[in-house]
């Protein structure tokens, strides 16, 4: 570790032990660029976490595999901070090997320092989760959003930055159009990024839900979602010479707390419950069974 402190060089050693140096006050040091200098250990206590992080879910199980493996090798990539005043950074990106360094029990981290205001931080983090971490398609779509939105970015200049098709991000930024359901299904992984492509192309909300019901209920195939989807774009165009028929049998969307329902009976019997609801509040619960045993197990449960 002592080679990497000598190749800091006297300009970044300067820069790291003067207590004047605050990027939130002094401007100075942006006309010198981001890249403030090469890599250095920080203390941990003196990080604080990126607010603008968009990974919200941290697998344990991977993060103490990771900090195994930091034990035995060490940090092999360095994080990257930002400097905000004497002896202290805030976290640009690397928030997996940050946690996991701290489950190590390790005191110092190497990491890159750099000089960025809110906005160039803000699109560092996103580019960087985007670009290395194994984000959900709803956690990369919302990434997507906020550099289009917060850093003012169009497709275009975002497909570039991220070495992405156009039609790519096209694709996962219609996920948030979605059903809060349909969202909520794609992180947890029970329908795939094939199936939320055919709902999208589906414009009753209610007869989306109700078809990604019968893809959790009855496990079906993305071709027989995309049948399923050309055949509801046909049944829309019929029903909507009888708006009374329809709004008769249209569905309201869960609320969050039916949503937390489903989750909490998907735990208990350890399969994919469905709830369906229509608007005058009748509905049904859905819970399917793959065998006879699989049938008793699900009834022994309802016994308990």
């Amino acid at each position: 570790m002592s080679v990497k402190r000598n190749a800091l060089g006297r300009g970044l050693s300067a820069l790291l032990e003067n207590s004047k140096t605050d990027i939130t006050s002094n401007n100075k040091l942006e006309s010198e660029g981001k890249v403030v200098g090469a890599i250095a250990n920080i203390e941990i206590a003196s990080i604080e976490t990126n607010p603008f992080q968009p990974r919200t879910n941290f697998e344990e199980d991977a993060l103490n595999e990771l900090a195994s493996s930091i034990k035995e090798h060490g940090i092999i990539q360095p994080i990257t901070v930002r400097k905000l005043g004497y002896d202290r950074y805030q976290l640009i990106s690397g928030e997996r090997r940050f946690r996991a360094s701290q489950i190590a029990g390790l005191t110092t981290v190497p990491a890159y320092i750099r000089i960025a205001n809110d906005q160039a931080m803000l699109e560092m983090a996103l580019v960087e989760n985007i670009q290395r971490e194994n984000l959900d398609p709803i956690e990369v779509a919302i990434s997507y959003k906020r550099l289009i939105d917060e850093c003012s970015l169009t497709q275009e200049q975002l497909s570039q930055k991220v070495s992405k098709q156009r039609s790519t991000i096209t694709n996962y930024l219609r996920l948030l159009k979605l059903p809060i359901e349909i969202q909520l299904a794609i992180r947890n992984n029970d329908i795939s990024m094939g199936h939320a492509r055919a709902l999208i192309n589906i414009e009753n909300t209610d007869r989306q839900l109700d078809i990604y019901n019968q893809i959790v209920l009855n496990n079906l195939s993305v071709r027989e979602v995309e049948d399923l989807a050309r055949g509801a774009k046909t049944e829309s165009a019929v029903t909507s010479t009888n708006s009374a028929s329809a709004k008769k049998s249209t569905k309201g969307n869960l609320s969050f707390e039916q949503l937390k329902v489903v989750e909490d009976l998907r735990a208990v019997f350890n399969t994919k419950v469905g709830i369906s609801r229509e608007v005058n509040g009748k509905g049904k619960i859905v819970i399917p069974f793959k065998s006879d045993n699989d049938l008793k197990r699900i009834l022994d449960l309802l016994d308990a």
